[in-house]
């Protein structure tokens, strides 16, 4: 089973950009499709933006995020990153990465992922 973990989590400021890390140990994610989602206190876990296998590279966003967060892989594919700019409060949750090894392309919905991470917070606040 893939042990996900996340970082680079914090406390921002508004309008501040923070960079997301999953990794996963010992293991290599590049053919895995990897997800991002987040959780807000009282809310449903939500899906912010996915990749998929370096094979297909394709990659979404929810549209409360896109134009502001980027996903990408490092060289090596041993991590994926969620680039956050333009932060505002309503991103503040608990960001979790998820991996599904099955699928062609990935998916902004939670049903495919099998593997997750503890998830890392994101605060943002003045």
């Amino acid at each position: 089973q893939l042990q996900l973990v996340e970082s680079g989590g914090g406390l921002v400021q508004p309008g501040g950009s923070l960079r997301l890390s999953c990794t996963a140990s010992g293991f290599t994610l590049e053919s895995y499709n990897i997800g991002w989602f987040r959780q807000a206190p009282g809310k449903e876990r939500e899906g912010v933006s996915c990749i998929s296998g370096v094979t297909y590279g394709s990659t979404l966003f929810a549209d409360s995020v896109k134009g502001r967060f980027t996903i990408s892989r490092d060289n090596s594919g041993n991590t994926v990153y969620l680039q956050m700019n333009s932060l505002n409060s309503e991103d503040t949750a608990i960001y979790y990465c998820a991996a599904d090894n099955h699928g062609r392309y990935c998916s902004t919905f939670p049903g495919p992922y099998d593997d997750w991470g503890q998830g890392t917070q994101v605060t943002v606040s003045s």
